[in-house]
């Protein structure tokens, strides 16, 4: 099965991914893994967007075209895919489209994480990070033992930069800009899985599999 993730920061997409590819066996994938990848191997693409990536610059949708044709061409692939952060454009989604064709594949399913923006601002909000272990809290939903002291190496934990109202607030805007036509787009196939975030970890990834058991029948 090959299915799409969307949601906002604060929407649970990493938990809720890491759940998807233990369940199912799919690959999990982004462009960015992708680049990384193709570039790390050397590979003709990964030479065209290693020129792109050191100059700072965006990498142009031609040279994605083929990083992720170049991708899922693989063996690893057969059982599925997730991709996530891919598609960002209507144009994009298109273009997935027709290199999963062009692979006797299609896009089965998207899965559309959905949270009141009040509840993600206090997701996001209330975040703590140790800056040595990379270990992540919630003030409210998952503290430390200790106020401001990670559990496990014993650091101050921190506010990370983008875990601001406002940064969060600019965040938003740009993810609802870009996705909106993308979401429009896979609606009009019918495979769009509204998926209510504000629930438990294990209710959430229960209406997730039950999304994909009707996208599968």
């Amino acid at each position: 099965m090959n299915i799409l993730i969307i949601g906002a920061p604060g929407t649970g997409k990493g938990t809720m991914s890491e759940k998807l590819i233990e369940k199912y066996g799919i690959v999990h994938v982004s462009t960015g893994d992708m680049l990384r990848e193709s570039v790390k191997n050397g590979t003709e693409v990964g030479k065209k967007a290693h020129g792109y990536m050191e100059r700072g610059e965006l990498v142009p949708d031609e040279v994605i075209h083929d990083i992720i044709l170049e991708r899922f061409a693989q063996k690893d692939m057969e059982n599925g895919i997730l991709m996530d952060g891919y598609p960002r454009t209507l144009a994009q989604a298109e273009d997935l489209d027709t290199i999963l064709a062009s692979l006797g594949k299609k896009v089965d399913c998207v899965l559309n994480l959905e949270l009141d923006e009040q509840v993600l601002i206090g997701r996001i909000t209330g975040r703590r990070t140790c800056p040595n272990c990379k270990a992540i809290y919630h003030i409210q939903n998952m503290p430390p033992k200790v106020e401001g002291i990670c559990d496990i190496c014993g650091s101050q934990l921190v506010t990370r930069k983008d875990d601001t109202v406002e940064s969060l607030r600019v965040r938003l805007d740009a993810y609802h800009e870009s996705t909106k036509d993308v979401i429009g787009y896979y609606e009009k196939q019918g495979i769009v899985k509204n998926i209510n975030a504000d629930q438990s970890v294990e209710k959430v990834f229960e209406d997730i599999t039950e999304a994909l058991g009707e996208c599968n029948d």
